[in-house]
């Protein structure tokens, strides 16, 4: 997890890296194991909602919201785990 951006069109993004190749959906899956671990999440509480074969990606992440805020606040803070 490196942290947030804020892209020229203005929208703000959590900006991640997996080491995964972009085949067949593996980095995609890589990169929700990856959040899941991070948010102390099961794996299937996360999954790509949109942009599958996109750079940016919308992800659909299920659980309590206030604790699923709290762990994304302290994600965007820094407190990555580390890397998948």
């Amino acid at each position: 997890i490196e942290g947030v951006e804020r892209r020229a069109d203005g929208r703000t993004v959590l900006k991640a890296k997996v080491r995964a190749a972009p085949f067949e959906g593996q980095a995609n899956e890589a990169l929700c194991r990856l959040l899941a671990h991070e948010l102390e999440l099961a794996p299937r509480q996360v999954e790509i909602a949109t942009g599958e074969g996109a750079r940016i990606k919308r992800l659909r992440i299920t659980g309590d919201p206030r604790m699923l805020d709290a762990m994304l606040d302290r994600l965007t803070k820094g407190g990555a785990k580390g890397s998948a």
